[in-house]
């Protein structure tokens, strides 16, 4: 389905050449006396990034995309295996496309999977999750120049947390930076 560039805002997806991409950014913008749009797109398939100049009377396709929460079951060697937990299917997803969220994820979490027919093109983790320490030394009282300390979670990742955080504790891990949020 054909869309005028006008109607592309930050979030569409649209097909150009043969690629997926959505929108990150939309501006309008008058040059003399001509309107142009100034759009900066996401490639779904390689994260590459690409910003792009129409005229307002182009055309785009519009992708259609399927958006599915999903829930994480295991990882091994092929991949990253999902479920739906409606009809109980099970995908698997390649090992290069989790890339930096699979360090938190937790068998059992339940992330958005986009879908272009078959083709998996991304993975939306929660804002944040809550993980469980299982490895930290132990703070100094009064320690509070050095401003943290490394803590590894149940998943593998290691984030930074002030020195009163213990082996044991939940906390609230943001997921897009990989910084602690708080206990949980």
């Amino acid at each position: 389905m054909s869309i005028s560039i006008t109607e592309v805002r930050a979030g569409t997806t649209v097909e150009l050449g043969g690629k997926i991409f959505k929108c990150l950014e939309y501006n309008h913008i008058k040059w003399a006396q001509q309107a142009r749009v100034r759009a900066k797109f996401k490639d779904l398939r390689t994260g590459a990034i690409f910003e792009r100049t129409f005229n307002v009377d182009e055309k785009v396709e519009r992708a259609h995309i399927e958006y599915k929460p999903m829930q994480f079951l295991y990882s091994d060697g092929e991949g990253f295996h999902f479920m739906d937990p409606e009809s109980f299917e099970q995908i698997t997803v390649p090992l290069k496309k989790m890339a930096e969220i699979a360090k938190f994820l937790k068998e059992g979490f339940v992330v958005n999977i986009s879908f272009y027919g078959e083709e998996v093109l991304d993975l939306d983790l929660p804002a944040s999750v809550e993980l469980k320490v299982t490895e930290t030394s132990p703070g100094f009282k009064g320690d509070t120049v050095s401003g943290g300390k490394p803590a590894t979670l149940e998943t593998g990742a290691v984030v930074q947390v002030p020195f009163f955080v213990n082996v044991g504790d939940l906390l609230k891990i943001d997921t897009r930076e990989g910084k602690y949020l708080g206990r949980a």
